[in-house]
């Protein structure tokens, strides 16, 4: 059975960090619960660890007591570190404890999710260094200032790269415990949670394909390039051709870097993108399936009928009448 610890930062909490481990202990907590109701074995335990024994948030008015200490816990599968609180920003670096316990994880393997402003200390701690991250809009110039190495997209909602996931402000915690959810579990998992915390999934201020950032992990920009153009250009009739004339690369070449570099084919990943869109209208809208397919590029129903089966194994129609969150 895997861990997921959720870090109380100590000496620079708020309010809102305390909303983050709250609403983070309950949800995943919940999704235990009913991925074991469907007669699964336990994934995960969740625990709340902490550098000291106990921390006082507000002028006391709020107190958290961890599981464990993390001295005591040699390895978390995945660690989440809350928001913080804004003003001791500057202090960061002063909290070395946590920092390099933070480290040493995920040196180790450890997965580790920042909420809000939690990604200062994933900056501070080294294991941003030269990837990308999320954050409150309002803190990022700050952000950049301090950490000019890393690569901030303030317009992303959530990021994943390389076993770190951040998200962006305040309450967008509660996405990005979907997000998680879904790639831990499943999709209906994520799915039925959002229900029963009334959870808009929809996360309209992210890349919709941010589910294919694992496919990124390598050092080939041209394919790079052309999987953004891909994303970015998911309602038109993309040809590998237009592709390989729009970055100067030869055909054969193309494939070969592509399927190296992926693990898919330039097609297949075209598909692939098309099919993620499809679905999640699907899921979230009542648009008619040919609206979703026009919207994603396919103007052939035959065609877009036997794509979207052979990447989810069900129809159009089935997959909405089973995943979409218009069914009670």
């Amino acid at each position: 059975m895997k861990r997921i610890t959720l870090v109380i930062p100590e000496g620079y909490s708020n309010l809102t960090t305390m909303a983050c481990l709250v609403g983070s202990y309950e949800i995943l907590s919940i999704a235990n619960d009913i991925w074991q109701a469907r007669g699964n074995k336990q994934l995960f335990t969740v625990s709340i660890a902490g550098v000291s024994a106990n921390q006082e948030i507000t002028n006391g008015m709020f107190a958290v007591k961890p599981d464990i200490l993390i001295k005591d816990l040699p390895f978390s599968d995945v660690i989440i570190v809350p928001s913080i609180n804004k003003a001791k920003i500057d202090f960061i670096a002063e909290n070395r404890t946590l920092l390099d316990w933070l480290s040493v994880q995920y040196k180790q393997g450890s997965e580790i999710a920042s909420m809000c402003t939690g990604a200062f200390i994933l900056a501070a701690s080294g294991i941003l260094d030269g990837k990308t991250c999320a954050t409150h809009w309002s803190l990022a110039e700050t952000f950049r200032a301090r950490y000019p190495e890393i690569n901030l997209l303030e317009d992303k909602l959530i990021t994943d790269e390389n076993g770190i996931y951040t998200n962006g402000g305040a309450y967008s915690f509660l996405n990005l415990l979907l997000y998680l959810i879904e790639k831990f579990y499943d999709r209906q998992l994520a799915l039925q949670c959002a229900k029963i915390f009334q959870i808009d999934i929809s996360r309209q201020a992210q890349s919709e394909f941010i589910i294919f950032s694992n496919q990124k992990s390598h050092n080939d920009e041209v394919v790079k390039d052309a999987q953004e153009f891909i994303e970015n250009n998911v309602g038109e009739k993309i040809s590998v051709d237009v592709i390989c004339d729009t970055f100067a690369v030869a055909r054969r070449n193309f494939d070969r870097r592509f399927l190296k570099a992926t693990g898919n084919t330039p097609l297949e990943y075209i598909q692939r993108v098309k099919i993620e869109a499809a679905k999640r209208n699907l899921e979230l809208s009542r648009k008619t399936i040919s609206e979703i397919m026009y919207e994603v590029g396919y103007s052939d129903t035959k065609a877009f009928r036997e794509v979207f089966r052979k990447f989810t194994g069900l129809s159009p129609n089935d997959y909405k009448r089973k995943y979409s969150l218009e069914v009670v």
